[in-house]
């Protein structure tokens, strides 16, 4: 029996799928690779993001207020530019071309603004802090500085979270998934190696990553679903499993025979009425169906809204927090002896560091102990 199950050929599909050069690709081996450019792109990123404010008042005698303003402008920036990011990511170029491209102009934008530090005529002359004297920066100067700022901001926020999406895709196992998730011109030249580092590191794993292809852009196909539901607005919902349209085209989520209950007006995108089909098959009129992984997909985006917008109530606060603590430090008496003083854009370290320490504690010590007294997992939302 054994020999025979050994001898037992595999369907042609599995066997082709798993003698493909692509599934050789992705694994853990990548991780190292990801794992390297990320830790380049985020020493890079937050060590110049932390000194901005004070490279701004310090160097180019900008007010603390206006310095401040700056500061939550790119911080804000760096948040929303990963959404073009995703974007152009799955709809036009896949993961890869927008991390390297995003790493390269992040790199451009630290060569720029290392030289803004290194080079005085890129500055306006050094005065005293909050001396009604100081000069403000020539045009020239201003332009460079934004320009800098603006490419490293960019770069950034186009390869910070989509490094994760790709380091996430090179894994099969929902648990390896989740356990991926879980002197100024001498320091921004630091800032600029570590970029550099994190580019070279990123590339040099091309050979071994797993491509994702472009699927076209996925808020066409929400639209579509809600367009559609709209159109078919008068039709008469039904249970039974032949009214829905279930192309998947190669995806592997297991989806019901019918649509939910929830957001049941939807529900309609998927029901297919006389000439909603093709003779082949296919969908004939775009617009007026839709097939039922698209309706669930939209359901699923609309039960993330209240978490993503609290969200944004939650961060938005912590921002500016971080712009008023460096503002703060800049006033305070930071040394520690005679010989040794604390850089103000070093204090907002201390909740990089106590956030490693408690997703490690969370990670390993609580989690796991939770689960042993109640005998089930902690879930996202808990």
């Amino acid at each position: 029996m054994a020999e025979t199950t050994k001898s037992m050929p595999l369907p042609a599909d599995i066997e082709a799928k798993m003698s493909s050069p692509m599934s050789k690709k992705g694994g853990f081996i990548t991780l190292f690779f990801i794992t390297g450019t990320l830790s380049g792109v985020m020493l890079s990123g937050f060590g110049w993001l932390a000194n901005l404010i004070v490279y701004l008042v310090e160097e180019f005698n900008v007010e603390s207020i206006n310095a401040t303003q700056i500061s939550n402008v790119v911080h804000g920036c760096i948040n929303l530019i990963p959404i073009l990011g995703a974007i152009i990511a799955d709809s036009f170029l896949g993961i890869f071309p927008v991390v390297a491209i995003s790493s390269f102009i992040s790199t451009l934008g630290m060569i720029l603004l290392t030289l803004t530090a290194k080079l005085s005529s890129l500055r306006p002359p050094p005065c005293d802090t909050g001396s009604s004297l100081c000069r403000t920066p020539s045009k020239l100067q201003s332009a460079v500085l934004c320009l800098s700022i603006t490419m490293a901001s960019a770069g950034m926020g186009g390869s910070r979270y989509t490094l994760a999406t790709m380091g996430a895709n090179q894994l099969d196992k929902p648990r390896d998934k989740e356990t991926f998730f879980n002197c100024w011109a001498l320091g921004y030249a630091v800032c600029f190696a570590a970029n550099f580092v994190a580019l070279s590191v990123f590339l040099s794993g091309h050979r071994f990553y797993r491509r994702d292809e472009p699927q076209g852009s996925p808020f066409t196909g929400l639209l579509r679903v809600l367009v559609a539901a709209v159109r078919k607005r008068k039709v008469v919902l039904t249970s039974r499993n032949e009214d829905y349209y279930h192309e998947e085209r190669g995806t592997n989520k297991v989806l019901p025979a019918t649509p939910k209950q929830s957001f049941r007006f939807l529900n309609r995108a998927a029901m297919k009425t006389e000439g909603d089909i093709a003779s082949d098959g296919s969908i004939a009129r775009p617009w007026k169906l839709c097939s039922l992984q698209q309706v669930e997909d939209l359901k699923t985006l609309i039960r993330l809204l209240p978490i993503w917008s609290t969200g944004i109530f939650l961060t938005t606060p912590i921002a500016i927090q971080s712009s008023i603590t460096v503002i703060q430090a800049l006033s305070m008496d930071r040394h520690l002896g005679s010989r040794f003083k604390i850089p103000a854009g070093s204090i907002i370290v201390v909740v990089l560091v106590s956030s490693s320490l408690f997703v490690a504690l969370f990670d390993r010590f609580l989690f796991p102990a939770w689960q042993k007294l109640t005998g089930r997992p902690l879930t996202l939302l808990q």
